[in-house]
């Protein structure tokens, strides 16, 4: 649950167990394109929609997926990664609740997560650009990443985007992938996109024929819901849970006996920085009665 403008997340300990809360990392079919199998590369990628498509009679392919052995990329997840060419048109991928690929021209809808209220959203994709691969990109180049959902027209409307501009200083080299992020704040009832089911979109787009050349890597894309309160337990007669968060973010955890009570009516327990990602979370009062608990997030 999520309360305020600041992100508050809350639990409920009981005197003697509280569920666990399910939330996290949210699965997104062949997240690291693994799929289709290939020994050097193919132009189609399963799960994800291609656009403009392979076109098999031209031979005119603009994405797709090769293989990584032997691994020239130092920290690819899997042995397989995605590639878009830099045209002078749009070269995308994306993949949402409707969307199609190359072996499925009907939706499979395979990929089924949606906006929902009370829940933050961060979308990780590992990216490789750079003057100095094997064919170049020009200085200035784009790509952009995206969190997006469709309307009642089918129309893609956009969350939330991360723009990417390829410098021989961002991509040094080759061989290692830079995550790059997006962010959706937590998710209000009057948002347009609550509800509605989560798209993402990797897009490859030039406006001048010039920077046209080159070629985007992709590899991991990751996509996490939170922030949000983890395995809780009772040992010694103490209450323990995880926090799960974006890394680096800091929070006070906040305790009260009372739901109803405003937020600063509230115990402050203390404040943590989750380094990792995740992070345990102790209270040192034993035998407690039933207790709420908030993670608020910290500016």
């Amino acid at each position: 649950m999520l309360f305020l403008s600041k992100v508050v997340v809350s639990i409920v300990a009981l005197a003697a167990w509280a569920a666990p809360l399910r939330a996290g990392t949210i699965a997104i079919p062949n997240a690291s394109f693994e799929s289709p199998a290939t020994d050097f590369a193919n132009p189609v990628i399963d799960f994800w929609q291609q656009i403009p498509p392979p076109d098999f009679l031209n031979q005119n392919f603009q994405s797709g997926v090769f293989s990584n052995v032997p691994p020239p990329i130092d920290n690819c997840d899997g042995g397989q990664c995605a590639f878009l060419l830099v045209a002078s048109n749009q070269v995308a991928i994306l993949q949402d609740y409707d969307s199609t690929d190359w072996a499925n021209p009907t939706p499979t809808h395979a990929f089924n997560a949606t906006f929902d209220v009370g829940k933050s959203y961060t979308l990780t994709v590992g990216v490789i650009g750079g003057t100095n691969l094997s064919i170049p990109m020009q200085e200035g180049t784009r790509l952009e990443l995206s969190l997006y959902y469709r309307d009642n027209a089918s129309n893609m409307v956009t969350v939330a985007a991360t723009s990417i501009t390829n410098s021989e200083t961002l991509f040094p080299n080759g061989i290692h992938f830079i995550d790059f992020q997006v962010r959706v704040p937590t998710v209000k009832a009057s948002d347009a996109w609550a509800g509605r089911h989560i798209g993402v979109q990797l897009l490859s787009s030039i406006l001048d024929t010039n920077l046209a050349g080159g070629y985007w890597d992709l590899d991991n894309v990751r996509l996490v819901a939170g922030p949000v309160l983890l395995a809780p337990a009772r040992t010694n007669n103490q209450f323990t849970f995880t926090l799960q968060s974006e890394p680096g973010l800091r929070f006070e955890i906040l305790a009260t006996t009372n739901l109803a009570l405003p937020i600063s009516g509230w115990t402050n327990l203390g404040t943590l920085t989750n380094v990792t990602g995740d992070v345990p979370f102790l209270d040192s009062a034993t035998n407690l009665n039933p207790r709420f608990y908030r993670a608020r997030q910290l500016q």
